[in-house]
Order: C-alpha cells, then sequence, then structure tokens
C-alpha cells in the first residue's frame, strides 16, 4: 500500500485532502493492439492544507503532468498511484486544474479479497467494469465512491465500432478511419460507475417509457429479434414501475449494452447496464438481474454509499427490487421470495454483518439477500404506503450525494414515525439471523 486512503475496505485508493469537481477525458483507442493514448483534466478542490495530492492511475505510462499556478515541483508513480508534490501548501478552498497525458496498455487491477476490475478486452472489443476499484485502469482519479463529479468523455475509435460511456451522447463525429464519440455526465459521478464499452453494435429498437425517459439496446448484429424483445424489450414497463414506486428515473437516458462475449454477471455504471449475450434470454434468473441493474440507477448511482461498509444501501435495495418486479409483473409477490430466500439463509452460516460485512464479504449473495430481507421488514412494520414514501422521499432528498445507513435509519425513523434503528437492529447489526419478518 502506498500513500493515503480513503476507505479501509479499498487500500491505497483514493484521497480526503481533494475532491474532484470535473473530469475532461479526451481518449483515443485502438482496438487492435489494446492502445490508449489519453489526456486527462480535472477540476481539483482542496480540502485540506497540503503540498501533495495522490491520484490514482495503474499499469499506464504518465508522459506529463502540469498543475494551474506552477504548482507542481515534480510527479512520482509509486505502485498504482501518481503522487504530485506541490511547490506550496495549498489551502482549504484552492481550486486547482490537474492535466495528465499518459499511455499504454490497459489491463485490469487486482485487489486482494476483490480480484480483478477494470479495463478488460474483449474477443473483439472492451468492456470497463469497475466495480469498486478498477477506475485507475483507465483514467487518473481520486477513487473513492463519496467524491462524486460531473464528467466529459470524447473517444477516438475505428470505424465500426460502437462506443457507450456513463452520460449522453451529445455529438459523434468521423474523420477518415476514425470516429469520436463524445460524452457528457452532468449528474454527480462516482468514480467507480464511469464506464466504457466499445464493441461492434447496433442499435436494438425497444419500446420507450411513457414518461419519455429514452431506453436504447446496443448489442451485436446477430441477435436473435425475438430473444432481444423477450429479454430486454420490458424496460419501459420497468422503468414505469420503478417511477411509481422510487419516483422519477433520475437521469436523462438509459442504455443496455450486450457484449458479444457471454459474461458471468451483469455490470452496473450510471446511467447505463452492460449484459453478456448469454442474458439475452427471459428466465427469471436472468430477468430478475435486468430488473436489478436497472434499479441500481436509483439505489447506487443517484444515491451513493459514502463508506463500502454500507453496501447493503445499493445491493440490498436492488434486490429488493426484484422482488418487486416480481410482484408488479404477476410473477410471485416480495413476500413470497423473502419467504424462499429467508429459509436459504438460515441454513448458511450465520457470520455475516451487514452493517459492515468486510472487503471479503461485501459482495457476498448473504448481503444481497439480507439486505432484502431488511427492507421487507421495514415494510411489513410499517405498511406500504409508509414504506414507498420512504423510499421515494430517500431518493428525492438524497439524489446526486453520499449517504450512510445511519442516515437511512434516521430517514426512515422520520417519515413513518416508528423506531427504524430498533426495528432493523438485529438484521443489520447482529450476524444472527432475525426471525421471518410476517405480518400480524
Amino acid at each position: 500500500m502506498t500513500g493515503p486512503t480513503a476507505d479501509p475496505y479499498l487500500p491505497g485508493h483514493g484521497d480526503r485532502r481533494f475532491r474532484v469537481a470535473h473530469y475532461d477525458l479526451d481518449l483515443t483507442y485502438a482496438v487492435a493492439g489494446n492502445r490508449l493514448d489519453a489526456t486527462a483534466v480535472l477540476s481539483v478542490e482542496v480540502l485540506e492544507p497540503t503540498k501533495q495530492l495522490t491520484l490514482d492511475l495503474a499499469h499506464l505510462r504518465v508522459a506529463k503532468v502540469t498543475v494551474s499556478g506552477g504548482m507542481l515541483a515534480r510527479y512520482r508513480r509509486p505502485a498504482h498511484r501518481l503522487v504530485l508534490d506541490l511547490k506550496r501548501e495549498a489551502r482549504p478552498g484552492t481550486e486547482l486544474t490537474v492535466t495528465v497525458r499518459y499511455t499504454g496498455a490497459p489491463k485490469p487491477v487486482a485487489e486482494r479479497h476483490l480480484g480483478d476490475a477494470g479495463w478488460e478486452e474483449l474477443t473483439d472489443g472492451v468492456i470497463v467494469a469497475a466495480q469498486p476499484h478498477g477506475s485507475p485502469t483507465w483514467f487518473p482519479c481520486n477513487d473513492r465512491p463519496d467524491d462524486k463529479a460531473t464528467y466529459r468523455i470524447k473517444v477516438r475509435a475505428d470505424v465500426g465500432y460502437h462506443v457507450a460511456c456513463s452520460g449522453e451522447l451529445v455529438s459523434r463525429q468521423r474523420h477518415g478511419s476514425s470516429e469520436t464519440w463524445d460524452y457528457e455526465q452532468t449528474a454527480p459521478m462516482a468514480t467507480y460507475l464511469a464506464t466504457l464499452q466499445i464493441g461492434r453494435y447496433v442499435d436494438w429498437p425497444v419500446p420507450q417509457p411513457e414518461s419519455g425517459v429514452p431506453v436504447a439496446v446496443v448489442g451485436p448484429e446477430d441477435l436473435d429479434e425475438q430473444a432481444v424483445a423477450d429479454a430486454l424489450g420490458r424496460h419501459h414497463e420497468m422503468v414505469a414501475a420503478f417511477e411509481k414506486l422510487f419516483g422519477p428515473y433520475p437521469f436523462p437516458s438509459y442504455t443496455v449494452v450486450v457484449t458479444d462475449d457471454e459474461l458471468e454477471i451483469p455490470l452496473e455504471s450510471q446511467m447505463l447496464s452492460t449484459f453478456g449475450r448469454n442474458y439475452v434470454d427471459p428466465d427469471w434468473q436472468r430477468t430478475r438481474l435486468v430488473a436489478h441493474e436497472l434499479a441500481h440507477q436509483w439505489f447506487g448511482n443517484a444515491v451513493t454509499l459514502t463508506h463500502w461498509r454500507d453496501i447493503w444501501l445499493h445491493e440490498g435495495f436492488a434486490c429488493y427490487s426484484e422482488w418487486l418486479w416480481s410482484e408488479e409483473s404477476g410473477q410471485g409477490t416480495a413476500a413470497e421470495h423473502a419467504r424462499h430466500h429467508w429459509d436459504k439463509l438460515d441454513g448458511l452460516d450465520q457470520d455475516l454483518l451487514l452493517s459492515d460485512p468486510g472487503p471479503e464479504l461485501m459482495f457476498d449473495d448473504r448481503v444481497y439477500k439480507r439486505g432484502a430481507l431488511a427492507l421487507h421488514a421495514l415494510r411489513v412494520a410499517v405498511g406500504d404506503d409508509a414504506f414507498f414514501e420512504v423510499l421515494r422521499t430517500w431518493v428525492a432528498d438524497h439524489s446526486g450525494g453520499s449517504v450512510t445507513t445511519e442516515q437511512f435509519l434516521e430517514h426512515a425513523g422520520d417519515r413513518t414515525g416508528h423506531d427504524a434503528r430498533m426495528l432493523l437492529r438485529p438484521w443489520l447489526y447482529d450476524e444472527a439471523l432475525p426471525h421471518f419478518p410476517s405480518a400480524g
């Protein structure tokens, strides 16, 4: 581990001495040879008195660094960091522009307990799966989930490849054998939610939500048309159902990317979710994950955890959304799913603390299911009207921001008049599985 750590779940990532307000990324990428040439411009605000800023950047070679006002004394590259030593101390409130030119062959980064994440070559394209530690594989960043920024991402790639990013496409221009895709993300976004997907994809038409939120599906040209319609063609219904339950969709649009390769799990990112072609199947075990990734746009992307220990605020909520979609689409009630998964958890080891599972268990399936069961317990206790009012106001009050478990407990208590801390304490702060939450 080198330098500061912003979150103990990710040693050697993030620096709390500053925040990044905006990233401007200019990328040129050649699929053949996996070659990236890029410039990143970061708008930085200093939060603590410091003579040093530490960015996260893995594997790539730095060609040049500048800091506005002639503030840079030197830069260093220990491990997967880019350390900027300043000529003089920067005071809180100081605004700096950091420009980094870099190049190389990006590849995933590995962390103990968490495996590989980040930029990965596909058979003919690229997938960026950054959660929770992969963002430094493609741009220099302050890699902590509570440092949310706006983005502009410009990508030049060979003609014939579709480039999808976490944002709104503002222009697309061809220049000879290359094409430039220019995206803007105007909503605050955590670094791990920024993604880039490149492949030989075409647009697949799907029905649109009545709310006017554009939904796009892009994927290989040889997908089966009926399979796309059956597996992904109900997004307009899902958006409508979730808007009723959670409030308005929090971003301008939503894109689903289907890779040509098969993927073990789908991938969440802001305004965009990625599925392998093996997920183009209407089977419930795949459909539930289509709903799961869409729900993350509210819970995880618009409202983002402050600390990784609170991952249940993302995964428990998205898992419960699967059960809600089942309920809305007539495939079984949330209570039935809750009972099924309580029974399964009851037969597993009782060694997980939902409020702080540790990095080795933060993506354990028990976090997902126990988190969903905690929400079901709240719903049973307070009733549907109060429960869904809690969810809608939680998103409305915190969209664009970062949150903690304690904030949710306070919010739920204030909105329902119930002691949410007492009600949810055994689910969150005890390892033993509480009794099944049943009405009456």
